[in-house]
C-alpha cells in the first residue's frame, strides 16, 4: 500500500520531533562556475541547538567549520587560526541543503505546493526554497529514503531546472552518542588545526582575482594597489547601469594564537567558504586571502551572485 504525501509528511514531521541527534555525512557539489567545486561535509546535530557542520575541498586543503554551541555561532577557519563569532540565528534564518531538520522544514512550509512522488526506494518531494538567494535557486528537490526518512539528495535548481548546487548524503545515523566537547569552540578548533596539511601550511603567493559574473553593463573600472604592512591589497572598481561596487582583496594574517572575530551580519555559504552577508557588504577568507565586496546599489542576492564568483584567476 503506496503512502500519500499527507503520510510522508506525516511521518516526516513526527521523525524530526522524536529524534534526539544524527550525523550525516555528504558530498556537496557546486555546478555555478567554470567547473564544479565539490566538498566533504560532516555534519553532527544534537537538540535542540548544538550544530558543527564541517566542510572540507577535495584537495583537503581548504576547511572551515560552523558551529553552534551555547555561546553562539561561530565560523572556524583552521588555516588562519582563527573563528568568526556571529550574532545569529542560524541555521532557523534560511534552508540549509545539507541539514535535516532544514529540508523537512522546507517541505512542511510549502505542503499543498510541494510536488511529491514515489520511486522504488525513495520519497520524492520538490518544494520552494527559503535560501538567501532564492531568486538564483528557487526550488529544490529532495529525496527522503523510505527505509527510514534519512536524507538521500537534494538538487537545488534554478527556474530551467538546471541543477546548480547538488547534495549526496552518504550515511545519516539518527540518535547518535556524541562525545563531551564535540560542540566545543576551541576543542575543534585545536583538532581541526593539527588536521591541515603541510603544503596548506605554507606561504602562498597573492594572486589577484575577479568576479566572472557581474550584473548586467556593469563592468570593471579601476584596479589600483597599494603596499601594506604584510604585503599588498589591491581595490578593484567596478559600475555601470546605476549599479556599482568595490571589491577589496589583501593577504590574511594567521594569527599566532586562536583569535575570536566578532561579525556583524550573517554567516552565508559562497560555496567554496563560508562569509558573513551585511545589508551592503560581504566579507571572506579563502586560500589565504581576506576578500570585502562593498556596494550600496546591489541587492543581497547581486552581492551574493557576485562573491560566488570570485574564485579564479585573472581575466584572460
Amino acid at each position: 500500500m503506496q503512502k500519500s504525501k499527507e503520510d510522508v509528511i506525516k511521518d516526516l514531521e513526527a521523525k524530526v520531533s522524536d529524534m534526539k541527534s544524527y550525523e550525516a555525512k555528504a558530498k556537496l557539489s557546486i555546478k555555478t562556475g567554470a567547473e564544479p567545486q565539490v566538498y566533504d561535509v560532516d555534519i553532527w546535530h544534537s537538540k535542540p541547538s548544538y550544530y558543527r557542520v564541517s566542510l572540507k575541498n577535495a584537495k583537503k586543503d581548504q576547511s572551515q567549520i560552523i558551529l553552534r554551541n551555547d555561546e553562539g555561532v561561530f565560523v572556524l577557519t583552521p588555516a588562519l587560526n582563527k573563528s568568526f563569532r556571529f550574532q545569529s540565528n542560524w541555521p532557523q534564518n534560511s534552508s540549509q541543503a545539507y541539514l535535516y531538520e532544514s529540508l523537512v522544514r522546507d517541505v512542511l512550509k510549502d505542503k499543498e505546493a510541494a510536488v511529491f512522488k514515489a520511486t522504488d526506494d525513495n520519497y520524492v518531494f520538490e518544494t520552494k526554497t527559503n535560501y538567501q538567494n532564492h531568486n538564483m535557486i528557487p526550488k529544490q528537490e529532495i529525496a527522503f529514503s523510505k527505509k527510514d526518512l534519512s536524507p538521500v539528495s537534494v538538487k537545488l535548481m534554478d527556474n530551467d531546472n538546471n541543477v546548480l548546487v547538488q547534495v549526496d548524503f552518504s550515511g545519516v545515523k539518527f540518535d547518535k552518542k556524541f562525545d563531551k566537547g564535540a560542540f566545543d569552540t576551541k576543542k575543534n578548533m585545536s583538532v581541526a588545526r593539527d588536521e591541515i596539511p603541510a603544503s596548506a601550511q605554507q606561504d602562498q603567493p597573492f594572486a589577484v582575482l575577479y568576479p566572472n559574473d557581474l550584473p548586467k553593463g556593469v563592468v570593471k573600472k579601476e584596479e589600483k594597489e597599494m603596499k601594506t604592512a604584510n604585503g599588498k591589497r589591491v581595490i578593484l572598481t567596478y559600475n555601470g547601469n546605476k549599479k556599482s561596487f568595490t571589491l577589496i582583496q589583501e593577504k590574511a594574517l594567521v594569527a599566532k594564537t586562536g583569535t575570536t572575530v566578532s561579525m556583524s551580519g550573517e554567516p552565508v555559504d559562497l560555496g567554496f567558504t563560508v562569509g558573513a552577508l551585511t545589508k551592503d557588504s560581504i566579507t571572506w577568507s579563502h586560500n589565504g586571502v581576506d576578500y570585502m565586496l562593498v556596494s550600496k546599489e546591489l541587492s543581497q542576492d547581486e552581492l551574493l551572485t557576485v562573491a560566488r564568483s570570485v574564485y579564479q584567476k585573472a581575466e584572460k
